[in-house]
């Protein structure tokens, strides 16, 4: 007999699984640490729609919640693996290919690995390319999802390709990077889509050096970026400036709406309080881009992924 599939828990909290730690539950929660569990989602979930939640480092989830399925990838795809040489098939088994003159060594995380983790595993093999994603607190399939980066560098300059599955067909697909459509903050990958792996290709490198880069980077965060509930940068930045620099000269550093603070460190971070309200965040959000409108001219585009809460864009021209 096959093992049972991954428990349904209903009306769970989803904005305590969000690094806001504030926001409404789902109606389902299924954590998924089988394929399996996955297509039982696909042979189960009728016309409900789905979100697929990594570490919650990039969500905001409105106090109503969201009415469907929250899925999230359990610690079984969490592993990290240094496969060798990259080459024509050295990411088999599940993965992309690139072309044979393409150097470098592959390393297969899954998608619910800690980009931290990922990070400091790959500089104990000798690797160099992935230091950057020391600092930044989320998943690798939310990573590959939003193309995350910092410090110069993204996934898309080590990302050979994945591994997906379609939560609306059960499609199990291996799909190149140059087919993910990166660009900044953005890709192709679809809100019903799951990555269960992500193959890098990464540098041999000098371990020492890369281990003082991991210490100078963390250092730079703790004193450039605030702690406590947030979600890093709320708005991408415009093209040639900073959203943080337009927020700050516009006056917002520090302004609250209810339970929700523009962090006094860094403009482009917003606080909730403890027991706060992830509409307070949303109305802050919303305060901030008019302000920066007025003031710059300039329309800020959020960076956080929002659920269960109005279109921003409408929001902000609301009233107005």
């Amino acid at each position: 007999m096959s093992p049972a599939t991954a428990p349904w828990v209903p009306d769970a909290s989803i904005g305590a699984l969000s690094t806001y730690r504030v926001g409404g539950a789902a109606r389902w929660l299924v954590v998924a640490n089988r394929i399996e569990d996955l297509h039982d989602v696909v042979a189960r979930r009728g016309d409900l729609p789905v979100l697929v939640v990594g570490k919650g480092s990039n969500l905001l989830v409105g106090d109503a919640g969201f009415d469907g399925i929250a899925v999230q990838l359990g610690e079984a795809f969490a592993a990290i693996e240094v496969l060798g040489a990259a080459g024509p098939d050295s990411t088999g088994g599940g993965a992309a290919t690139e072309p044979e003159d393409a150097a470098g060594v592959i390393v297969r995380a899954g998608a619910a690995a800690s980009l931290p983790v990922v990070a400091r595993r790959s500089v104990a093999a000798g690797l160099t390319g992935f230091e950057w994603a020391v600092g930044v607190p989320g998943s690798i399939g939310g990573a590959v999802r939003m193309n995350a980066g910092g410090h110069g560098a993204d996934m898309a300059a080590s990302l050979v390709g994945v591994r997906l599955i379609d939560l609306r067909t059960g499609e199990d697909e291996v799909v190149r990077s140059a087919e993910l459509d990166l660009a900044y903050r953005s890709s192709s990958v679809r809100a019903d889509q799951v990555v269960l792996h992500a193959d890098l290709r990464l540098r041999p490198g000098d371990r020492t050096r890369s281990e003082e880069l991991l210490s100078e980077i963390v250092r730079w965060r703790r004193e450039h970026q605030p702690g406590g509930a947030n979600a890093g940068s709320v708005f991408t930045n415009p093209p040639g400036d900073s959203a943080g620099r337009l927020i700050d000269a516009a006056g917002c550093r520090g302004m609250r709406v209810g339970t929700a603070e523009v962090s006094t460190k860094h403009a482009n971070f917003i606080q909730a309080d403890a027991g706060g309200s992830a509409d307070d965040v949303f109305a802050l959000m919303v305060a901030v881009a008019r302000e920066v409108r007025r003031v710059h001219g300039v329309d800020l585009h959020p960076e956080t992924r929002m659920v269960g809460l109005p279109p921003f864009a409408d929001a902000v021209e609301a009233d107005l």
